[in-house]
């Protein structure tokens, strides 16, 4: 699948927290412990067991649970992909914090400001932290997310790529939730010319040809 796990942490205070924690939780941690960083949480960009773990296809990925087995924290998520998590994962509602879209969250002194992004999943949400924006599945360097899954909606992504992510500037660092492209990330500007998610000018004509 070819995913990307971010670490963001505040070196003064020794605070981290991971993004998308899936595949290998117990080497994760033990790479933020060996480079004296503390974990504090984790930040959900949607629901997909490739992202937060549980069941893909008849294999059991590692992930949320996992993770909360070893450091008991919270799991930041928007509050319509709240469900959808515990499903997957089992997580308890006790171990969410849930979220709406342009809250901040502080780690250490880092402020980590949550977009509810929805479209790929209800939920899907984006982190802007120190003008890099963490997209999950919502834009990749080539492409964006799906949304014939359960949850998908395609008219939620258009708004979400051409309304919520235009508040953020071009020359914010895009940082995919996949490794679909040579670059592990880019100018969000330079994507937004030659992604081809961006070219049609109407609704209509996204809908049409990504929908």
């Amino acid at each position: 699948m070819a995913n990307f796990v971010y670490a963001v942490g505040d070196r003064l205070t020794g605070e981290a927290v991971l993004v998308d924690p899936c595949y290998a939780v117990g080497e994760l941690c033990d790479l933020l412990e060996a480079d004296g960083m503390r974990l504090t949480g984790a930040l959900a960009t949607h629901y997909h067991p490739d992202h937060v773990g549980g069941d893909l296809f008849g294999h059991q990925l590692e992930g949320v649970a996992e993770l909360l087995d070893r450091c008991p924290c919270k799991i930041h998520a928007q509050r319509p992909e709240a469900t959808w998590i515990q499903r997957m994962t089992g997580a308890a509602a006790s171990d969410l914090a849930l979220h709406d879209s342009g809250d901040v969250l502080m780690v250490g002194e880092i402020p980590i400001t949550l977009i509810h992004t929805p479209g790929h999943t209800p939920g899907s949400q984006c982190f802007l932290v120190q003008n890099r924006l963490l997209a999950g599945d919502t834009l990749f360097l080539q492409g964006c997310g799906r949304t014939d899954f359960p949850g998908g909606d395609p008219r939620q992504l258009y708004l979400s790529l051409t309304q919520k992510l235009m508040q953020v500037p071009d020359d914010a660092v895009l940082y995919p939730g996949h490794a679909y492209d040579p670059r592990p990330n880019a100018l969000l500007g330079e994507t937004r010319r030659s992604n081809p998610v961006f070219r049609p000018k109407t609704e209509a004509e996204w809908l049409a040809m990504f929908g």
